[in-house]
C-alpha cells in the first residue's frame, strides 16, 4: 500500500507484482490536459482513457470514435457521415493534414471495435487503444489548446519599454 504522490489526491494505492508485472489499484490512466476542452468532449475523452486501465480496449476505441463525433458536432463540421464530417473539419478548424488522416484511421479503428464484420485492423488491444487515445489527444490539442499555449507564452514576455 502506498499514498498517491499527488498532494491534492493523497489516496491509498495498492501495488502488487505478478510475473514481473506491476499491478495497481486504482489502475493508472493515461495523462491528459483538459484545458479548454468542451464539457461533452472532456467527459467522453475521460471515459476513453479509463477503458485501457480496465483492460477494455475495444471500448476505448469506441469512445475515441465518439470523441471524434463530439468534436465534429462542437465545430459544426457537416457531412453525411463521420468520414465526411472529419473531412469538413479542416474548413472549420486549423488542423494539420496528418492529424486529419489519423482521425480517419481512428474512425476506422472505432468501426472495427463496433462491428464484427469490420476487419481493417487485426486486433484492438492495449497498444492500439493507447495509440488511438494519444492521437485523439493530439487532435484535440490542435483544435482547442495550441492557441491558449501560445497566449500563455506571449503573456510571459516583458513589456517593451518606450524611451
Amino acid at each position: 500500500m502506498r499514498r498517491c504522490p499527488n498532494p491534492a489526491c493523497s489516496s491509498l494505492v495498492f501495488v502488487a507484482t505478478s510475473n514481473n508485472e506491476v499491478v495497481s489499484y486504482p489502475p493508472e490512466v493515461i495523462d491528459f490536459d483538459a484545458t479548454n476542452l468542451p464539457p461533452d468532449i472532456l467527459s467522453t475523452l475521460e471515459e476513453s482513457i479509463k477503458c485501457p486501465a480496465a483492460g477494455c480496449y475495444r471500448a476505448a476505441a469506441l469512445m475515441v470514435r465518439r470523441t471524434l463525433e463530439e468534436l465534429c458536432d462542437d465545430k459544426k463540421a457537416a457531412g453525411k457521415d463521420l468520414k465526411g464530417r472529419l473531412a469538413a473539419l479542416s474548413s472549420v478548424a486549423v488542423v494539420p493534414s496528418e492529424l486529419l488522416t489519423a482521425a480517419d484511421e481512428l474512425r476506422i479503428l472505432g468501426n472495427d471495435a463496433a462491428h464484427i464484420e469490420a476487419k481493417d485492423y487485426d486486433a484492438i488491444g492495449k497498444e492500439e487503444s493507447e495509440l488511438a487515445i494519444e492521437l485523439a489527444k493530439e487532435l484535440l490539442k490542435a483544435v482547442y489548446q495550441y492557441t491558449s499555449l501560445v497566449a500563455r507564452l506571449t503573456a510571459l514576455k516583458k513589456p517593451k519599454v518606450v524611451p
